[in-house]
């Protein structure tokens, strides 16, 4: 492992980078002790914040029909970091919320745990135990359709993407299942576009394994994450190496295995998050393993964070580990891709440091570590914010289009009152990296709506939209970096676009109408 601040010249260098521009920060304050689970970043650079609350108006009501327990918490922020809606998902009993993706359609998909029967806003009867309750809901958090998936076992939600047919695959757990293979086993349900179940799959060994983290593949299938303690038997065909592996399954688009692979040393290996690269996969997670095994990187201390890229088959095409003291808890990543998005240039994770043993001064605090494409660190950060907190501790992190950065996690003096913590960052670093164009437009052709990219710095902008004849169709005025266009009116044919900032910068770029 190669030691961060081997001289005083290069801790110099580290401390002159380590400023950071808060573009806005969020927080949404709580009483209780609140989950956060997710970020998801919409086409129009818009966020959704995801998680699981107990209302503060559950905790007033004397009402015996209210429960006092979680329910689905979706807040909406516009690119400037105001709140465009806050909605909440309920039923009668607990309900955790533990993924979401932004749909094709426009809207989102959401995920989770339920121990609800049909009640308030659950419009089905429990199946026995907890459900996975699937939610599909507009850009305006309306909804449009659910569904509760389970059978007399527990089941448990964790991931959901949508497939290139605009159907579903939803990853959860589920354990002591008939059907199942060991005390608990990875669940995975594929549905189509109006939530009508295709398949189920369980798959699993003797022991107990978990799905963590689940991403769509180029070819429209899925790519599993999954925390393993089970050798081969089952449905797992590979062996582990230690207490606990990271295990990496391929679905094709039918939802059918493709591959499998075990990476792991004699210890335990706890695989946490995904992500696509040109080249193939990144997987990343925690590890208390020595080199063993598969693992060819040792551990400094406590437990290291485990980096993974492999290629589409899943072979290994480099492993490194890196350090922050203590126990290191990575709970997302992001790949910088160039413009076309045919090669990879660097690497993004966040997480937190969970202090064992002696405090450090920086635990419990939401850090970055940013590597080129090879896996080799550039920098470390800690991220405070606007303020700090005691108890500081990372969900998630998405790296945007513009170089721009969003953390989102959980801040709190005491446990059990855990507010929310939303940090959009400038980055001049990773700015200085993005491709940019001065206009882009996609989808392009379009059909119903385009989004409008502007690539340099503005405060205000006006966008307008001509036909070929040099006549004005639309005009607006825009504050966003990206901004959504209604084309449902347009005929087919060529159309331009042009934009003026306020900075008297211009550009234009041509728009097709399917």
């Amino acid at each position: 492992m190669r030691k961060l601040y081997t001289s005083a010249l290069f801790l110099c260098a580290v401390v002159s980078i380590s400023a950071q521009e808060v573009v806005w920060q969020k927080d949404i304050k709580s009483s209780t002790q609140d989950f956060l689970s997710q970020v998801t970043t919409t086409i129009d650079g818009q966020y959704l914040i995801t998680g699981s609350s107990i209302q503060a108006s559950k905790q007033q009501s004397t009402e015996n029909k209210q429960n006092k327990g979680y329910d689905f918490h979706l807040v909406k922020l516009n690119q400037q970091g105001e709140q465009v809606w806050e909605k909440y998902f309920s039923g009668q009993n607990h309900d955790f919320l533990s993924g979401a993706v932004a749909t094709q359609e426009g809207g989102f998909a959401l995920v989770g745990t339920s121990y609800s029967g049909k009640s308030l806003d659950k419009k089905e009867d429990s199946k026995g135990g907890s459900d996975i309750w699937l939610i599909r809901i507009n850009e305006f958090g309306d909804e449009l359709w659910q569904k509760t998936i389970g059978g007399t076992s527990d089941e448990e939600a964790r991931a959901v993407i949508q497939t290139t047919d605009l159907g579903f695959f939803v990853a959860g757990n589920i354990q002591n299942s008939a059907k199942g293979y060991g005390s608990k086993d990875v669940l995975i349900v594929r549905l189509d576009k109006n939530g009508k179940e295709l398949s189920q799959l369980v798959l699993g060994g003797k022991g107990l394994d978990e799905v963590e983290k689940m991403i769509p593949t180029k070819d429209g299938g899925a790519l599993l994450g999954a925390y393993s303690r089970s050798n081969a038997g089952g449905s797992k065909k590979t062996e582990n190496f230690g207490e606990g592996d990271y295990w990496i399954i391929k679905l094709n688009k039918d939802g059918k295995v493709e591959w499998e692979k075990n990476f792991g040393g004699k210890g335990d290996d706890h695989l946490r998050t995904l992500s696509l690269t040109s080249t193939g996969y990144l997987i990343g997670g925690e590890s208390r393993s020595e080199r063993s095994g598969n693992k060819s990187v040792g551990i400094e201390e406590g437990t290291d964070l485990w980096l993974l890229s492999l290629d589409e088959k899943g072979e290994e095409i480099w492993q490194k580990s890196y350090n922050f003291k203590n126990r290191d808890v990575l709970m997302g990543m992001s790949v910088l891709h160039s413009s076309d998005d045919k090669s990879s240039k660097g690497i993004l994770l966040g997480g937190y440091t969970q202090a064992e043993g002696r405090i450090e001064s920086d635990d419990e605090t939401f850090w970055m570590l940013y590597l080129d494409y090879n896996g080799n660190e550039q920098w470390r950060k800690y991220v405070k914010g606007e303020s700090r907190k005691r108890e500081e501790r990372l969900s998630d992190i998405k790296l945007n289009r513009d170089g721009s950065i969003v953390l989102a996690g959980t801040s709190a003096e005491e446990l059990g009152k855990e507010n929310w913590k939303i940090v959009k960052l400038g980055d001049k670093q990773i700015n200085q990296l993005i491709e940019k164009q001065d206009i882009k437009i996609y989808p392009n052709p379009v059909s119903d709506y385009a989004y409008v990219e502007i690539g340099f710095d503005f405060k205000e902008a006006d966008i307008t939209l001509y036909d070929m004849g040099g006549r004005q169709l639309q005009s607006l005025k825009t504050k966003n970096k990206v901004t959504k266009m209604n084309t449902q009116n347009l005929i087919q044919g060529a159309y331009l676009i042009t934009i003026k900032t306020d900075t008297n910068k211009t550009a234009n770029a041509k728009l097709i109408k399917k």
